[in-house]
């Protein structure tokens, strides 16, 4: 029996990706248009900081530009869609993307439904979801556009395979239920509510998690050469599953840190020059 693990190395992959995107730049630099990508933070979250700066820094690492907008905590709805609205109209601005969380008094379905479809490259717009869903989006959300990336980079079968999804965000649970699916994987998606979860996923041949709670999926929970994509990012650098437990079943499996996390910035990063170079069509 092979008892040999895969860990899924999403900094290799990230790596891969931008590598691609290096020629693609210089020849949308030579025709003069520059790749720009503005993020909008509302508040003073300390990790959407953290993200918004990372996101800034591959930008820039690349060729890229980067815009920033910081807006106080007091924002209205209002005042955060004219942000938008002015991003919208900026020709020179290919892609938008509004920090999640926002604040609670804001309507964030309107504010994200407020992003122009051809420059919501974090797949986050109603309209974007629907495309998705129908496998024609141009911009997938980009953590679900991540773990399928990763599924291929390293040739693991989807078609065929039971795939149980533990979470149901419309930015994460969703889409990626719909991506597997469009790839023929029988889905199955959980959720607080769902009866017996650990006796569900132990039925999956690929188990997505996804649901926001450090350490939450147990090793037992993991059928023997199941596949394990772990997408959350908990306080302390922890994902939503037990990695060490994990990894005794589990015949492949992404870490955190290092795992999804970085593959979802460089699918961001695609998604903007994707952006960019329709814009010469």
């Amino acid at each position: 029996m092979n008892t040999e693990k895969l860990i899924l190395d999403g900094k290799q992959v990230a790596d891969s990706m931008k590598e691609s995107l290096t020629d693609r730049i210089t020849k949308l630099s030579k025709k003069g248009v520059v790749p720009c990508l503005a993020t909008i933070l509302v508040g003073d979250n300390p990790s959407s900081h953290t993200y918004v700066r990372m996101k800034g820094n591959a930008c820039k690492r690349l060729g890229m530009q980067s815009i920033r907008i910081d807006l106080p905590e007091s924002s209205t709805t209002e005042e955060l869609i004219s942000q938008i609205q002015k991003l919208n109209d900026d020709p020179d601005v290919h892609g938008i993307l509004l920090q999640h969380p926002v604040p609670h008094h804001i309507d964030e379905r309107a504010a994200f439904d407020a992003i122009n479809i051809e420059k919501d490259v974090d797949g986050v717009t109603t309209l974007g979801y629907a495309l998705n869903a129908f496998g024609v989006a141009n911009f997938p959300s980009c953590t679900p556009a991540a773990i399928m990336a990763i599924l291929d980079y390293y040739n693991l079968q989807v078609e065929g395979k039971h795939a149980v999804v533990i979470g149901r965000s419309p930015i994460l649970g969703k889409p990626v239920s719909a991506m597997l699916l469009n790839q023929n994987a029988t889905v199955t998606t959980c959720h607080s509510k769902t009866v017996n979860l650990e006796d569900i996923v132990r039925l999956g041949d690929i188990v997505v998690a996804a649901v926001g709670k450090p350490n939450f999926i147990q090793g037992d929970w993991i059928k023997t050469g199941a596949i394990v994509l772990d997408a959350g990012y908990n306080e302390g650098n922890i994902g939503d599953v037990d990695y060490n437990a994990c990894l005794k079943n589990a015949y492949a499996i992404t870490p955190v840190p290092a795992g999804v996390g970085p593959v979802t910035i460089a699918t961001l990063l695609k998604h903007t020059v994707d952006a960019a170079e329709r814009t010469l069509r």
